[in-house]
């Protein structure tokens, strides 16, 4: 049996070899998420109880009919496939490290997402909510906020990132609406919360790996998401693989028309582990290079992350001290890239 150290602790695996099981679209929740747009609260409420009901017996699940347009996702992969297809000098014009905000590439090997791993084998882009450098959160010290910066010569590159940031933004917004009242909380509750989100847009590119696979570098290594929960658009390639309950790895199929949702760390501490994050990790074994776009959402900077009343009880006391989303967020990032030490 193998351990991976979260940000919530440590997390049991079961068995660690490189598959994992090809579970049927029926033991993975598809949730519709179009009745959330419905008048009535019942047909809302709903949506809201298969959710929750996923969250806790699984930790992961699908949407579809989550409105946003196919063009644009489809419009994203495809910027994301021109910027990594440039030479590693432009893109290195962008590093991360000279971004006073987490902003920029991130190269080969530059991640370590588990710490008993050798290095993430994937490149990355990453963007954030687009603030100037004059905004009163920066001046205050709040770090993760800031500008994003995007590749030169690259026409019409900005403009599709910026559409999908803000359509993903959207569902996001739903997603935690649905939340809420799975939670029995008033349906606005997290609304004030995210109205300046520590949402991270990330595009990655997986190289193949072929041959012998040594277990400590594969594209991302077992770890759980930092934020309240992660929106996943992949290519037709897969890859993904989720821990289940039972300490053993299922593969998340890509299924045309919906996103992967993971449960994340902050949304665990939230709610007790009654909604538990998900460990998951990426092997590209397909031959070919694999594109993903999360959209990793959690809310504002100084959103306290406090375990919520309703979720405690006599025999299940509160098991988190109470953090910030910014400070959470800073801790796990200061852990996880080399640019950082």
């Amino acid at each position: 049996m193998r351990v991976v150290q979260t940000g919530n602790g440590i997390r049991r695996i079961l068995s660690d070899g490189l598959t994992a099981k090809q579970m049927p679209f029926d033991h993975i929740p598809v949730i519709d998420l179009a009745p959330m747009k419905s008048d009535d609260l019942a047909e809302r409420q709903a949506v809201a109880a298969q959710l929750c009901e996923a969250c806790i017996q699984v930790g992961f699940f699908y949407v579809k009919h989550h409105g946003v347009p196919q063009t644009v996702i489809d419009d994203a992969f495809a910027q994301s496939k021109r910027f990594f297809s440039l030479p590693l000098e432009e893109k290195m014009k962008i590093h991360i490290s000279k971004s006073p905000n987490h902003r920029g590439y991130v190269p080969l090997l530059e991640e370590n997402t588990d710490p008993n791993g050798r290095g993430d084998l994937h490149e990355a882009l990453d963007f954030a909510l687009d603030v100037p450098m004059d905004a009163p959160d920066i001046l205050a010290g709040k770090t993760l906020y800031g500008p994003n910066v995007y590749p030169d010569h690259l026409p019409g590159f900005r403009a599709a990132i910026h559409r999908y940031y803000w359509e993903l933004y959207q569902l996001g917004k739903t997603i935690f609406q649905a939340f809420a009242l799975a939670l029995d909380l008033p349906e606005d509750f997290f609304e004030a919360k995210i109205s300046k989100p520590m949402a991270q847009l990330r595009l990655l590119r997986y190289p193949p790996q072929t041959g012998v696979i040594d277990a400590t570098q594969i594209g991302t290594g077992a770890h759980s998401d930092y934020e309240c929960f992660t929106i996943l658009a992949q290519d037709e390639l897969g890859g993904l693989q989720v821990l289940n309950s039972a300490g053993e790895w299922i593969s998340a199929v890509p299924i045309a028309g919906t996103f992967v949702v993971n449960i994340g760390d902050q949304m665990a501490r939230w709610t007790n582990d009654l909604f538990s994050s998900t460990v998951h990790r990426a092997i590209n074994t397909s031959g070919r290079e694999r594109f993903s776009i999360p959209y990793f959402f959690g809310p504002n900077y100084d959103t306290l992350i406090d375990v919520m009343p309703s979720c405690i009880s006599p025999d299940r006391p509160a098991r988190y001290e109470s953090v910030t989303s910014g400070e959470y967020i800073m801790g796990r990032f200061n852990e996880t890239f080399a640019y950082r030490k």
